[in-house]
């Protein structure tokens, strides 16, 4: 099938490793051009050759802290006045820490709002403009299978993460006369270093081994694995794609079957 994808320019956020950098490594295979972001420039360098030397595509590399709007603006100034413009945005920062109710002060709600919503907010604000002027575009938000089913121990995830849900579902709406689609993505248990982190807090509190945290994640799962990151992006770049072009306000998990919800 042929994505549409070639020399589409896109954002992709905390972009270094992870789900972020599986995403625009897949973007850049079907031949788009890729702005990658995060905040350890050395990583972020690494990244970027890595893509480049697999599949040949243009690069850029910008060191952007994305909970801070004034490196938002700079980072989508960089991108446009390189690439001229932008045609796919994907919306992506780190977990904030885990913790439950009693364990959390009113800054670190501040915190996980800054860091996944407002971070989210900031770079359609800043990125919008030039889709509509381009005629179109892709939005695409990865938040957490939180938002569908909240999770134990993740009070800042499955709060800020649902205020995500909320704001694309409406800019969705808002932006269709403009052909800007707007979705969201919901990464169930992928292995990457976050679940590495949830799962030593997990094994910490429980007083087991960091081994039989993953095996007690794993048994929630249907399919009986954890997911590959890569897995998670193709996701991603099919709704970043030409073939994507009835699909707008959905928020679509990539779980393994793990949550119950019907919608």
């Amino acid at each position: 099938m042929n994505l549409g994808l070639t020399d589409k320019i896109a954002v992709v956020g905390a972009s270094s490793k992870g789900l972020g950098k599986a995403i625009a490594l897949g973007l850049a295979k079907e031949g788009a051009k890729v702005t990658i972001c995060a905040r350890n420039s050395e990583t972020l360098e690494t990244t970027a050759e890595e893509i480049r030397d697999q599949t040949g595509s243009e690069v850029l590399a910008v060191p952007t802290d994305v909970s801070q709007p004034e490196q938002v603006e700079s980072l989508i100034s960089k991108a446009i006045s390189h690439f001229g413009g932008i045609d796919i945005l994907v919306n992506n920062a780190g977990g904030p820490k885990a913790g439950r109710f009693d364990d959390l002060s009113a800054e670190d709600y501040l915190t996980a709002v800054h860091l996944n919503l407002m971070s989210t907010i900031n770079l359609c604000r800043a990125v919008v403009p030039t889709m509509q002027a381009r005629g179109g575009g892709r939005i695409i938000n990865l938040t957490s299978v939180s938002v569908k089913q909240p999770v134990d121990g993740l009070m800042l995830s499955n709060m800020a993460r649902t205020g995500v849900i909320g704001f694309a579902k409406t800019l969705a709406t808002e932006l269709a006369p403009d052909k800007i689609l707007v979705n969201n993505v919901c990464p169930g248990i992928i292995f990457t270093d976050r679940i590495k982190q949830l799962a030593t807090v997990r094994a910490e509190e429980a007083g087991i081994s960091f081994d039989a945290a993953l095996e007690k994640m794993t048994a929630d799962i249907p399919l009986g694995r954890i997911g590959d990151p890569e897995e998670f992006a193709n996701l991603v770049v099919f709704l970043a794609s030409e073939r994507a072009s009835y699909i707008t306000g959905a928020t679509i998990q990539a779980d393994g079957g793990m949550v119950k919800s019907l919608l």
